[in-house]
């Protein structure tokens, strides 16, 4: 199954956004919407993500995956982002060695949740 990239695109990157002018967050996800996505990979838009306090955040996740959550992103972390997020689709359980992880995905990890455990049947 793919994994989707879900991007904060109403991320302010700490600071005031002046009326008019687009958030950091929807700079982001425009970015990497942009270009080739990587094979398995699909991106999302969402409002918040609520990580308000670290910049620009994304999500990773896919079903019976860990998933997690990035912040501190700028837009020169777009080819690295999409590195992560290949690696992270080629994945069974979501988890990519922390040596093949892009640096951004290394030190800006702000959550790894777990997955969902299977639905039991009805009883």
């Amino acid at each position: 199954m793919g994994a989707t990239l879900y991007v904060c695109t109403t991320c302010k990157s700490g600071s005031p956004v002046p009326e008019g002018e687009v958030p950091p967050g929807a700079q982001l996800h425009a970015a990497l919407a942009s270009g080739a996505l990587p094979e398995g990979v699909r991106i999302v838009g969402v409002e918040c993500l609520s990580a308000c306090n670290t910049g620009c955040a994304i999500s990773l996740s896919k079903p019976g995956a860990w998933s997690y959550v990035y912040g501190r992103l700028t837009l020169d972390d777009v080819p690295a982002i999409l590195e992560g997020a290949e690696k992270y689709a080629a994945t069974t359980d979501g988890i990519v060695p922390w040596r093949d992880r892009p640096t951004v995905f290394r030190k800006q990890s702000i959550a790894r949740i777990p997955p969902l455990p299977p639905q039991e049947a009805a009883e």
